[in-house]
């Protein structure tokens, strides 16, 4: 089955450009596109796309407001970000609103391509300079006390590694490599931590880590 992309960035040209590049993708179907937020909130729900390619700087309204607006929906799609934009702010309130992954556009084109698979699959993806940068943010905050949240104590052993590993940057496969698991039962691990923890997707999953020291920076 085809992963179905709407592809969302002001520039009709730039649109056409991701268009073109995903057409020779047996596995990737673009089934539309917009100029704005707004015109990307409705066509999402019309369209009934896996995820959105999505811009942030556009008129009316941008892709922040429009990918929290997309996410709170019910069978949301998935979002992966794609900008020229590198600051902070965008990249903390694109996770806060909800998006998979985030990427700049000047990435390789493979880079891209697979990130759409993998943002679709519900891995968490972000660029090498947006991961750094978020360590370091992670890294400048009063160390938080070792226990964490209280909902960390419902987690099991294994649950617990399992949130280790993914905040750590590493798939279902890598996981399953490092507990000599079987995939789908590292599946069953993630789903059962974002259940307990209440958390919407992997990426959230790795911003809790970090805020409540299951993880360290450089650790």
């Amino acid at each position: 089955m085809s992963i179905r992309v709407l592809v969302v960035d002001d520039q009709e040209l730039v649109r056409a450009g991701f268009v073109k590049l995903l057409e020779p993708e047996s596995d990737i179907d673009v089934v539309g596109q917009a100029g704005d937020g707004y015109a990307a909130v409705e066509a999402a729900a019309r369209t009934r796309c896996d995820l959105v390619l999505m811009d942030i700087r556009m008129p009316r309204l941008d892709g922040i407001e429009a990918t929290r607006r997309i996410r709170s929906g019910r069978s949301a799609p998935q979002v992966l970000i794609l900008t020229t934009y590198d600051l902070d702010e965008y990249v903390f309130e694109a996770l806060r609103a909800g998006a998979g992954g985030f990427l700049l556009k000047d990435a390789p084109a493979d880079q891209l391509i697979a990130g759409i698979r993998v943002v679709t699959a519900g891995e968490a993806l972000l660029a090498p300079e947006v991961t750094r940068r978020l360590i370091e943010e992670f890294a400048r905050r009063p160390t938080p006390p070792l226990d964490g949240p209280v909902e960390l104590a419902a987690l099991t052993p294994r649950e617990r590694e399992t949130l280790l590993l993914v905040a750590r940057g590493l798939s279902n496969a890598e996981i399953a490599e490092e507990l000599i698991l079987a995939e789908s039962t590292v599946k069953t691990h993630v789903a059962a931590v974002l259940s307990k923890l209440d958390l919407r997707d992997r990426v959230q999953a790795v911003v809790l880590a970090y805020e409540s020291g299951v993880i360290r920076p450089g650790g």
